[in-house]
Parts: structure tokens; sequence; C-alpha cells
């Protein structure tokens, strides 16, 4: 039995260039996504998102009438359920670190292979982050001299992460998964994934890459 259109991932394309559209229409091509629409310019975006709700928007930043990142709090405001991946050919810490301050889902660079790409979509639409790693790691080391635009004034935690929390903490912004960590601390993914919780809570976010950047913000991890 096919899978039914309200089952898919339904997806919405932004960018300014038309082939860009294309491409990217191309490669989101599975059983379980469905490209809903496109969209020129983050206006555009934001007019479709309000009227289509798709599960999640594939946002570039440069564009013509307002540039992704504006898009991205004026799609916050609507009270939407769509997630945001930011997609740029941009390796910029400071579009980065904006993306993430105003909610985006995901950030991944236009050479993302189609595979990753499509598990970068499905990934979001469960509720997950993605980030492109390579790019999250540089921006990581980095963060020693914050971009001018960060607020330099992090209060100090109210409650301290504890050994093994510090621990799970530097072995998640070294990139790894819950299962590389439970293999490097010799704990069971579903300790990890407790011990993660409780680090979420600590630091006051919601999701690794936030949990990765306020760490080296922090500086609880260098």
């Amino acid at each position: 039995m096919s899978q039914s259109f309200a089952e898919k991932i339904t997806v919405l394309v932004v960018d300014d260039h038309p082939m860009v559209r294309e491409g990217l229409r191309s490669m989101l091509t599975a059983p379980d996504v469905q490209v809903i629409g496109e969209a020129g310019s983050g206006r555009e975006a934001v007019a479709l998102i309000q009227q289509l709700i798709p599960v999640v928007a594939l946002m570039d930043i440069r564009m013509p009438d307002m540039d992704g990142l504006d898009a991205l709090q004026a799609i916050n405001n609507l009270n939407v359920n769509t997630r945001v991946v930011i997609i740029t050919t941009y390796r910029s810490t400071a579009y980065l670190l904006r993306a993430l301050a105003g909610g985006a889902a995901g950030f991944v660079l236009k050479d993302i292979p189609r595979k990753e790409l499509l598990t970068t979509v499905r990934a979001v639409a469960r509720g997950e982050s993605r980030v492109d790693r390579e790019f999250l790691q540089n921006v990581l080391r980095d963060l020693d001299d914050p971009p001018e635009h960060l607020p330099d004034d992090d209060p100090v935690l109210p409650e301290p992460l504890t050994p093994r929390e510090m621990d799970v903490l530097r072995l998640l912004v070294e990139g790894l998964t819950n299962q590389g960590i439970a293999q490097t601390l010799m704990l069971s993914p579903g300790t990890v994934k407790s011990y993660l919780q409780t680090v979420f809570q600590k630091l006051d976010v919601s999701d690794r890459t936030q949990a990765a950047v306020k760490a080296i913000r922090l500086g609880l991890v260098k």
C-alpha cells in the first residue's frame, strides 16, 4: 500500500534561485517526503507557511524581500509547527549562531549529499536538530572569541553539572552520538539519554546543538 499524503513529511523549499529549488525538489524525491510548495523570498515563505503549514521548511539565507533569518523570526511569530532548516553556501559562524538563537531546527550546507539531506529532513520532522557536524566543530572551536552580536552575560548555572554529566557533555561537544557516548563511557544508551535530559535542563536548552554552543560559551568545555 502506498503512503498517503497525510503521512508524508511535507516540505516547503525556499530559495531565490529556481535552479536550486528544482535541485532540492529532485533530491527530496522519496516515498515519505512530499515537497508541497516553493518560495523565492523570505516574505513569500512566511505567507506560504501560514497557508500550507509544512512539517519542514528548507530555507536559504540571502534572499530579496526578507532574508531567511528574518523569515525564521516571522515564522516563529506565526505559532505554527513548521520546523525550519537553514540551507546555505555560507560557512558563517554568525549565521549559524543567529539561526540557532532564532530557533532553527537545522543548519546544513548546500553541498550536502542527497542521502544526508533526507536524513536531516526526517530527523527534524521527528523533533530532532541537525547541524553540519564539521562546520559546527569549527564554530565551537572559534567561540573562544565570541562574535560581538552575542551577549556575553550568561549566568552561572544555578545547579552545577556532576562529573559524569560533564563527561557526557564533553563527548556531545565532540560530536558523538548517544551510542558513541554510551560506548565510550561504558553506559547504556538509556542512561546516556537520561544524563542528556538532565544536562539540557541544567543548561536551560532544548537540544544537543544548543547544549554544545552554550557549553563552549560558558567555558564548561574547551
